[in-house]
């Protein structure tokens, strides 16, 4: 997985297909999440394309989440989201401003607004989850 200081890097210096570009291969590199798991209960409100995220706790209390999209560009701003917080403790995940580690990807002004608006709803989706394992 990259780290989010490199991506951050390369992206500032890509045009606007090739950060599209970047998003999905970001996506493609997801660890897969079973069909199983991708119900009404895992699925975050308020995103144009279906998007699921799945919490489980690591045997060394750290939250790992496995999510999907069945958009490709939703998917790799999923992945992105994903970098600020995955395996770390749940404390560590309350204590991450997300919205300001991504501040410097600009989604908000390089994608469509239907493509950006369940992002603060899957951040908070994973606050609340950090909140109840805190």
């Amino acid at each position: 997985m990259h780290s989010l200081a490199d991506l951050q890097d390369e992206y500032s210096f890509l045009d606007a297909d090739d950060r599209y570009r970047l998003l999905i291969d970001l996506g493609r590199d997801l660890e897969p999440m079973p069909e199983a798991l991708k119900t009404d209960a895992t699925q975050v409100r308020g995103c144009s394309a279906s998007v699921w995220v799945y919490p489980t706790v690591r045997d060394d209390g750290t939250l790992h989440f496995l999510a999907d999209s069945n958009a490709a560009i939703t998917k790799g701003i999923i992945a992105l989201v994903l970098l600020t917080v995955q395996d770390r403790s749940a404390d560590a995940i309350l204590a991450t401003d997300i919205d300001a580690a991504l501040a410097p990807f600009d989604l908000k002004n390089q994608l469509s607004s239907n493509r950006t608006q369940g992002i603060p709803n899957m951040i908070a989706l994973i606050r609340e989850t950090a909140r109840r394992y805190a």
